[in-house]
């Protein structure tokens, strides 16, 4: 009779005792201990959390318990220890607690008894340094991460403390390190703390910190820098590429700006091979809050009676027509803007201020626009002048263009949108340029006019068109382009007749289409093919492999090989002195377990051999090749594989003998190269021939059949 389901083995040891199977109580007393209140079950492994009525329900057959004081008698000891007047007691005691103080049922213990108000007061003190002193600030982060306490309480002379700390010319790593972090935690948890981090830390003296040569104090630099600048109210944000300053009075000069972007750029983009996943995601955040810069620009719509904005637009159409001297006429000077407008591209072009109205892209679009014109002036007229002369219908509207095209970048970069997290998407050539989005415009706009003039566009043609650009763009961007310059580069090789080869490609990669016929071809061919792969896999077993006997001495290689009968019922298996060259026969395998035996295939944690005790239970990658039979009666034979190939394999093969599903990562991808290449043969005769999504229809039945022959 099966165990039930809510019971499970564990094994608990205790220091200096031998392991038991009882009740907490039955352990106490087996082990001459007294108060089984005072005791509480741990974790032997990994973060070695307590074990709570909420969570007792996630522990797993196998598991490996520690019997240790309960939380409340840890906190209490530890609260003691930490006020000692012993210097080394003392830094064991914080040693100890900063390692405990990430378990949540320690850490509500520990702040019952004040002691986030205790590690305060030692940081306050300025007595501790070194060691002792990261300690405590590793222990308050975790304690303060958990929620229980409101940022709002901490005082004022920690803050200054901590910030002290970041602002040190000289200080060890792991404080410097806790200290920003804190710092950043402070920000983004209290409006009222933002303040007052603010003004002990200014963005100056972060910058110093991503000078070093440590990826992670640069990480939690910018990450302090990000906080202020999500947190900074709006009136204190400046509009500028990358100038992330909180009060405009510090970095208000363009070369602070551009001193801060280089020192990104070069000492912690380039300066850093390779760049993790954190200070990745950070580089990020800083792009999207620096683009976010952008949004009132981009949410203000343009006032038609606001004689300044409408300025903005007769400067356009006044460098783009070698401001030609105005007719004297108020009628010939109004036909005369109209047509100047028309010529632009505009869609209203009468009063083209109301093509600015629409939000987004609103006001952006025109700064775009003429910054195009004052930087890259000629290339502005040359687009403005080769469009507006032609007569055959295909001309590129620039004004319409350059106004769906911000809207286009602006979704593309999230601009307005808050960071997403765990997303790691930072294009290192926007902290090439002071510029950079102005500059990214005028490349993009350059493109557009390339790639109408390819796809020889009417105005019909204006929507296929952007959604071809906008391919385009987001493809070179996945290619993460170093500099505008490389940008260039890389939409060259994306020009339209590329994008349809890529188009073409991808379409056959993905078994052409996804119309009803070719998926009712594609069920049809999968069974052939899974058999294809089950008889190679049983085929490979057949030919047998050797496999590594991982004991406890692990310096003593010895080896194992097994295979599979050829009528596919038997598997046998030996021990060999060394690692064979060729296939094993069958006489030289002395033991073997009938097919008809085996009861299960487990992998994995799910291994018997995975479950004990040993150096294998931390070696994630022996876990992941480990899988073992179970046979009759209540017999194991384990397995690890020597790699990932092979461990597919015989778990393929073993569930093909049991009759199961083979569903390892090498059959999947197997199964879809093999249908991919079944069905682009099989469609070979239809290349360029569009397959109806339904069959045509079956014709009426004929009024009479008298037009059959009559054979009598």
């Amino acid at each position: 009779m099966p165990p039930p389901s809510d019971i499970v083995k564990v094994a608990i040891e205790w220091p200096g005792a031998n392991a038991h199977k009882h009740f907490l109580s039955a352990f106490v007393s087996s082990w001459s201990l007294s108060g089984s209140e005072q005791f509480a079950l741990r974790y032997a492994d990994g973060p070695q959390l307590y074990i709570t009525e909420q969570s007792r329900g996630d522990i797993k057959n196998g598991t490996i318990l520690r019997l240790a004081i309960s939380p409340a008698r840890a906190a209490r000891q530890l609260l003691e220890r930490i006020q000692s007047h012993g210097i080394d007691a003392r830094l064991e005691a914080l040693k100890e607690l900063a390692k405990l103080s990430a378990d949540p049922t320690f850490a509500a213990e520990f702040i019952n008894m004040e002691g986030i108000g205790t590690l305060a007061r030692l940081v306050e003190s300025g007595t501790h340094f070194g060691e002792m002193l990261a300690f405590t600030l590793t222990a308050f982060l975790e304690l303060m991460d958990h929620g229980i306490v409101s940022w709002d309480l901490i005082s004022l002379s920690f803050i200054k403390q901590i910030a002290g700390y970041v602002n040190q010319p000289m200080v060890d790593v792991s404080i410097l390190q806790r200290s920003l972090a804190i710092l950043e935690s402070m920000v983004l948890n209290s409006h009222s703390l933002y303040h007052r981090v603010a003004q002990e830390i200014t963005v100056g003296q972060l910058i110093g910190h991503l000078q070093v040569s440590n990826q992670e104090i640069q990480t939690y630099a910018i990450a302090l820098i990000n906080a202020l600048f999500l947190k900074a109210p709006e009136d204190r944000r400046q509009v500028g590429a990358l100038n992330v300053c909180l009060y405009p009075q510090e970095m208000a000069s363009s070369l602070a700006q551009k001193h801060l972007r280089s020192i990104i750029l070069n000492h912690v983009i380039r300066g850093n091979r390779p760049i993790k996943a954190e200070m990745a995601h950070q580089l990020y955040v800083l792009q999207v809050l620096t683009f976010n810069l952008l949004e009132e620009r981009m949410m203000t719509k343009m006032d038609p009676n606001d004689q300044a904005q409408r300025d903005i637009i007769f400067e356009l159409r006044r460098i783009a027509f070698d401001g030609e001297n105005d007719p004297t006429g108020t009628e010939k000077r109004k036909a005369m803007y109209t047509k100047d407008y028309k010529m632009l591209g505009f869609t209203n072009h009468v009063n083209p201020a109301m093509d600015f109205t629409q939000t987004p892209p609103g006001m952006l679009a025109l700064d775009n626009m003429l910054y195009l014109a004052k930087v890259h002036q000629d290339t502005y007229i040359r687009i403005v002048l080769e469009n507006s002369s032609r007569e055959d219908k295909h001309e590129c509207p620039f004004g319409r263009c350059a106004i769906e095209l911000t809207r286009m970048l602006c979704e593309i970069l999230q601009v307005g949108e808050l960071p997403n997290e765990g997303c790691n998407d930072y294009h290192p050539m926007f902290f090439t340029h002071d510029r950079a989005w102005e500059e990214f415009f005028c490349v993009c706009i350059q493109l557009l006019n390339k790639t109408w003039k390819e796809m020889r566009a009417t105005a019909e043609d204006f929507n296929k068109v952007m959604q071809v650009v906008r391919e385009q763009i987001t493809r070179a961007l996945a290619m993460k382009p170093s500099s505008i310059d490389q940008l260039k580069t890389k939409l060259r090789g994306l020009n339209y007749s590329e994008i349809l080869r890529l188009r073409q490609s991808e379409r056959m990669s993905q078994d052409d289409f996804q119309s009803p016929p070719i998926i009712e071809l594609r069920e049809r061919i999968q069974p052939e093919i899974l058999e294809l792969i089950k008889q190679q896999r049983l085929n490979r077993l057949c030919e047998g492999s050797c496999f590594r006997k991982l004991g406890n001495r692990r310096r003593q290689e010895k080896f194992w090989f097994c295979r599979l009968s050829l009528n596919h019922k038997v598997l046998h298996y030996g021990d060999l002195d060394e690692s064979p060259q060729g296939e094993v026969p069958f006489e030289l395998l002395s033991d073997k377990i009938p097919v008809s035996d085996i009861k299960s295939v487990v992998t994995g944690k799910d291994c018997p051999h995975m479950k004990e005790k040993s150096a294998l239970k931390q070696n994630k990658e022996v876990l992941e090749l480990a899988f073992s039979v179970l046979y009759d009666p209540d017999e194991t034979l384990n397995f690890v594989a020597p790699n990932k190939y092979e461990y597919c394999i015989w778990t393929d093969g073993l569930c093909a003998l049991l009759g199961r599903e083979m569903g390892s990562d090498l059959t999947r991808s197997d199964l879809d190269t093999l249908i991919s290449m079944e069905m682009k043969l099989r469609l070979l005769d239809l290349e360029n021939i569009t397959i109806p999504e339904a069959p045509p229809p079956v014709p009426k039945e004929p009024s009479s059949y008298n037009f059959t022959y009559n054979y009598s």
